[in-house]
This record gives structure tokens, sequence and C-alpha cells, in this order.
């Protein structure tokens, strides 16, 4: 189905994921060097999997120098609860965190879930003003060019595209861009929006705008 990248210092973790995801019909592929990570051709994964406690380099670092090079949805495996600590990750351009010790069968739904995502057929584009939203390819552009955003960025902007002028709360964000069913709480949901405006905002469009008390919309 999808080939995934797994990466993580614990021989024992990678080797049992490996035998989960294979089971699932994917292709897993082991890096326990964090640094090695840095000289494969990533562009090949349709997903990484990412220890964030690693020695030499942690994964919030390695996905901070990787992310530019991978339109793939790519989710920590951490120990680390904080809320602070999640939203930094998905600052730096993750899309989702799963928290250790994890459960089998959540860790699979997740994985399932974004490789679904990503595998999703689209028959139409919506056009509107200088933003082209292409359903498709599941990519933006602005005045004709691309905007690099994540996965989970892509499908926040989709749906509020598709909702133009509704209010949408960060509930049905969760809900409705977040069909892996992900515990990121509020504060993780913003921190996807504000990566979102930021890079739109780069490309001289401000589409989004937050109701304050309410959520956000796509202005008509």
């Amino acid at each position: 189905m999808a080939r995934i990248l797994v990466v993580d210092d614990d021989a024992a973790i990678t080797d049992l994921l490996s035998r989960v995801l294979e089971r699932d019909g994917h292709a897993v592929d082991v890096a326990n060097d964090p640094v090695s990570v840095l000289g494969l051709a990533l562009s090949r994964y349709d997903l990484i999997l990412c220890d964030v406690m690693m020695p030499g380099m942690d994964g919030f670092e390695l996905v901070g120098r990787i992310r530019h090079l991978v339109d793939a949805p790519i989710l920590f495996l951490t120990a680390k609860v904080a809320e602070e600590d999640a939203v930094f990750g998905l600052g730096l351009g993750a899309d989702d965190y799963i928290r250790k010790p994890f459960g089998i069968v959540e860790l699979r739904a997740k994985v399932g879930a974004h490789v679904r995502r990503e595998e999703r057929v689209r028959t139409h584009m919506l056009a509107l003003g200088d933003v082209r939203v292409d359903l498709d390819a599941r990519e933006l552009s602005a005045h004709g060019s691309p905007v690099p955003l994540t996965p989970t960025e892509y499908a926040v902007c989709e749906l509020l595209a598709m909702h133009r002028g509704q209010v949408l709360s960060r509930e049905q964000i969760r809900a409705r861009a977040f069909v892996w069913a992900s515990d990121a709480g509020d504060d993780a949901i913003s921190m996807h929006v504000s990566n979102a405006r930021a890079k739109l905002r780069r490309a001289n469009v401000d589409p989004i705008e937050t109701v304050r008390g309410m959520g956000y919309k796509w202005r008509a």
C-alpha cells in the first residue's frame, strides 16, 4: 500500500513497527541512526514515523532539517505528553503524533488514515480569487505558484476553502480535517492554521480569517 520510513534508535521498536506495518501490506524501511536519514532519497516515502528522543540528533531537529524535502505526512512517536511539546513538533511541520507507549490498534488506525487520505482520489478544482485548490493533486497555489503546505496544512485549507464564508470551530476542523482522529488539542489545531496562514501570506494571499471565540473561516 505505502512505503514507510521508521526512524527510531530503539531496534526493538523499529522491529515491532516493521512487523505490524508489513502485515498491513506496507513496505517499511528502518533507520536506527537519525543522522543517516539525511542521506536518504526521502521523496520516495509515502509516510514517515519519527521518534523524538534520540541520541545525536533528536526528532525535532531531524524533521526541521527534512520537512522541506518531504511532501509525505510525518508522524512523531513521543513519550513527551506535554501539549507544548506536541505543538512545537507540529510547528516544525509534523502532521500528527502518537504517544508512547502506543497501542497497536491506534498506530495502525493513524497510519492507515494518513495513507488513505494521501491516496484519496479527487475529481475537481476550487478557484477562489488568486488561490487555486487542486483537489486531485491535493495542492494549493497562489498567483499561479504552488504553496508548500504540509499534508495537514493542506487538509485544513481545503476544508475551509470548501466551506467558504462559513466559520468552522477548532472541534469541527479536528473532526473533519484530522480524519485520523488525532488527539491534538486546540493549540495544535491553531498551530497548523497559523503555519498555513504564514505560508499563504508569503505567497501574497491572506484568505483565512480568525473569528474570535468561534474559529476560522475562508473569506468569501
